[in-house]
């Protein structure tokens, strides 16, 4: 399946999972990641960065770009589960860029394609799932880039979504942002078909061998008996230990747990989530449970809203209390963002001004050394 141009760049294939968190995506990464023709480092989740891209300004001017290319690397350096052995230099990655099309997500895979060299994978994953909000963009950067659609009973995933700290803690705004991201799946299904495969979190509970061979298969490369015994992962154990809503991941899959929503949720919840993704569930061959009759209002969303809201700020309060590594690592992150926010607020947009010519750095034909 690997195209020509992959195999004439000499760079691995890029791959984007799809298309929200909460999916079993970890499981399915930490397996996958067993056979060295596949990387998939723990994700940067851009879509969190996105909101200050508009801030740099325009960027064909090299200040803003250059500037763009140290807040990513920026970002990565404070993941809450860093990359192995890797450095990024953003003078040298800023350089080998400069002249391609200027794109948030063309440093993001920079940085991944650049750990998967270093490996020698001939698949590279990026696991930040809500990414296919912008798919169109990365089709038109990585024309040959595939896509994993992992699809999980809305009921269940809702359920995780209200117990994790990145999401909203309610179902009503979990559920309509479920409904949002296959939206956007679908588009790019019925646009690429031929690149994307679609895999339930489900069937791969009750048989992870028959799913991670279909991954595999698709992927182009082989299925390894390994995969099975995600206890050997030291990703999954060290993952495992640093936050509650990574705590399985070092263990078997529990088929069990499909139907755990039905102790999680009420009623009401599940009539609303169902309401919001009948459409999908009839697709992907989820029962429903309610009539799916479930009345809603800008007014219920906005009463949603307050809800969580309250909820969220308990719940870093607890984390706080529970976890306190889990805690540190999600506020560094946040408060990084914040920081980047805030400078690029009090520069207005950068240093260039609407209409003026795009400033351009000098290119630097040797080796870039800092001296005192």
């Amino acid at each position: 399946m690997e195209s020509k141009t992959a195999v004439a760049n000499k760079r691995p294939r890029p791959l984007l999972m799809m298309p929200l968190r909460r999916c079993g995506s970890h499981a399915l990464r930490l397996r996958m990641n067993f056979n060295p023709e596949f990387h998939s480092p723990y994700p940067l989740h851009i879509v969190d960065f996105m909101p200050l891209v508009p801030l740099y300004g325009d960027l064909e001017d090299d200040r803003a770009y250059f500037r763009l290319v140290v807040d990513v690397i920026g970002l990565q350096a404070v993941s809450m589960v860093k990359w192995p052995d890797m450095v990024y230099d953003p003078v040298e990655i800023f350089e080998q860029l400069r002249h391609e099309p200027r794109s948030v997500h063309r440093i993001v895979w920079e940085l991944l394609l650049r750990a998967g060299e270093r490996t020698g994978a001939k698949i590279v994953m990026d696991k930040s799932l809500d990414s296919v909000h912008y798919a169109d963009e990365l089709m038109r950067l990585f024309p040959d880039m595939l896509f994993l659609n992992v699809v999980r009973d809305p009921r269940g995933q809702v359920a995780s979504m209200n117990r994790a700290i990145i999401h909203d803690f309610d179902s009503t705004l979990n559920a309509r942002t479920w409904v949002q991201a296959h939206d956007a799946a679908r588009a790019l299904l019925d646009r690429y078909p031929e690149r994307t495969l679609t895999i339930r979190y489900e069937d791969f509970l009750s048989d992870q061998e028959a799913t991670l061979r279909s991954v595999c298969s698709f992927a182009g490369i082989d299925f390894l008996p390994q995969m099975l015994d995600v206890a050997h992962s030291p990703e999954a154990r060290k993952i495992s230990k640093l936050s509650a809503l990574w705590s399985s991941n070092c263990f078997a899959p529990i088929p069990a747990n499909a139907d755990k929503f039905k102790q999680q949720l009420s009623v009401d919840d599940i009539r609303v989530i169902e309401t919001l993704a009948r459409d999908y569930m009839q697709a992907y061959g989820y029962e429903l449970m309610t009539g799916a009759d479930a009345v809603l209002t800008e007014a219920s969303f906005e009463a949603a809203r307050a809800r969580s809201e309250t909820a969220k700020q308990a719940a870093w309060r607890e984390l706080e209390q529970a976890n306190f590594r889990d805690y540190v690592l999600r506020k560094a992150r946040a408060d990084y963002l914040a920081q980047v926010r805030g400078r690029l607020e009090q520069a207005a947009g950068g240093q260039g001004s609407a209409g003026a010519t795009p400033y351009k750095l000098d290119v630097l034909e040797e080796a870039f050394e800092v001296t005192d």
